[in-house]
């Protein structure tokens, strides 16, 4: 039965989206662009629309559950949807060991007398292992972990905004000038990871009631909220906490709310900021895994990874796989360096969903009822796969290096598959 309609998938979308890297980019994009961060919000969020614009064509013509994958695999056959799959998975480990970071440096400032960097690295140990353990007893119990973290993370930030705004200095927002070209696509390469999300929500696109109306709707309204929130933290925080912004990069947030909200509105934003990362890390620990035992299942990986506990039935090799890199990746890299890297991943997987758009309308794939083809709804797709091309470009050859080593290796491990058949 296929219950999702355009309430509840637009309700998906935001709370996948608006997740942890909210309380930490605003300091982030600020080092780049100063009081004129907001436009990188605009134009990410442009960018963005042809995304979903092209995913809501796919979306509508391809009613199946997997989300780009599945879009993929249907516009260009299983070797690529392969690769996209590998990509999802990369981006997903890579974008919560980044949350896991800045998850080290909310505890280190919500309990600086806790230890040294050591004793925080061996507390996240203690989270990953106690995620990690709570998912290998079952699905069931790391779904109902996830719905108990959810509106922990949108209270402060809605705080956040009805109060703050009463507190903001004009002089601070002013227009500082229009930045340069390489600047904003800086800040956007680093600014997608706020907005990533809507593929994973995309992914039970098999339960959408009436895809051909509903995912578009969904999507572009998801975008439309999102977009005016993250607007409006990134104002308020450069308008309470002027040029000093910049040099908050571990707690920005929590650090403006101190400057109208006091102690109370520091441990407020703490708080938050702690429960929605650990919110993301609940969620991808009951997904990610999944990944890569999908992977090991076909073939691509050591069959230890595909094994399932008899009892609950649960891959377990995979999820303690995962808790691990997870832990390696986190301790030994910023929270910055992980959300670039990741998202040059990401910005692949969306260039692969923007060609599958062009070739399933030029095949006119359509599963379920009328696709949704708005007049020139090629510009969308070519005009995203552009703009992605442009954002990498701002990548360097170390950032592009974890990418491309994976797919590499994907691709091999694919050959020798198809070989040994």
């Amino acid at each position: 039965m296929r219950a999702l309609g355009v309430r509840q998938l637009t309700a998906a979308i935001v709370n996948t989206t608006v997740g942890a890297g909210i309380f930490v980019i605003p300091a982030l994009v600020s080092q780049g662009l100063g009081a004129a961060a907001p436009v990188a919000f605009l134009i990410c969020a442009v960018i963005m629309a042809f995304v979903t614009t092209s995913l809501a064509m796919t979306g509508s013509r391809v009613a199946l559950t997997g989300g780009i994958y599945a879009y993929v695999e249907v516009a260009f056959g299983p070797f690529v949807a392969f690769l996209a799959g590998v990509l999802q998975w990369l981006t997903g480990l890579l974008a919560v060991s980044g949350v896991a970071s800045a998850l080290l440096d909310q505890l280190a400032v919500l309990a600086p007398g806790a230890g040294t960097r050591v004793a925080h690295v061996a507390g996240l140990a203690i989270i990953l292992a106690a995620l990690a353990a709570v998912n290998v007893r079952g699905v069931r119990l790391g779904t109902r972990l996830v719905e108990s973290i959810t509106v922990a993370k949108l209270l402060p930030l809605l705080v956040f905004v009805c109060v703050g705004v009463f507190f903001v200095d004009p002089a601070a927002i002013a227009w500082p000038g229009f930045p340069s070209a390489d600047a904003i696509g800086r800040s956007v390469l680093l600014l997608i990871f706020a907005y990533s999300g809507v593929e994973v929500a995309l992914a039970p696109s098999g339960e959408v009631r009436d895809p051909a109306h509903t995912v578009p709707r969904a999507v572009f309204l998801a975008l439309a909220v999102t977009t005016a929130l993250y607007i409006a933290i990134q104002l308020i925080a450069q308008g309470v906490s002027g040029p000093a912004l910049a040099q908050q990069t571990a707690t920005p947030l929590a650090d403006a709310a101190g400057r109208f909200l006091g102690r109370a509105g520091v441990t407020l934003m703490l708080v938050g900021a702690v429960c929605s990362m650990f919110g993301y890390m609940c969620g991808d620990m009951l997904s990610s895994p999944r990944s890569l035992y999908a992977i090991a299942r076909d073939g691509l990986l050591p069959a230890a990874f595909s094994r399932i506990d008899p009892r609950t039935r649960t891959p377990t090799v995979a999820i303690w796989t995962h808790a691990v890199l997870v832990l390696a990746f986190a301790s030994t890299n910023t929270f910055q360096s992980l959300a670039i890297i990741g998202n040059v991943g990401l910005l692949t997987l969306y260039s692969l969903a923007c060609g599958a758009a062009l070739e399933l309308a030029r095949r006119d794939v359509r599963i379920e009822g009328k696709p949704f083809a708005p007049p020139g709804a090629w510009i969308a797709p070519v005009a995203g796969a552009l703009l992605m091309l442009w954002i990498l470009s701002t990548a360097t050859p170390a950032e592009f290096g974890v990418t491309g080593v994976v797919l590499g290796v994907a691709a091999l491990a694919y050959a020798f598959r198809a070989s040994r058949r």
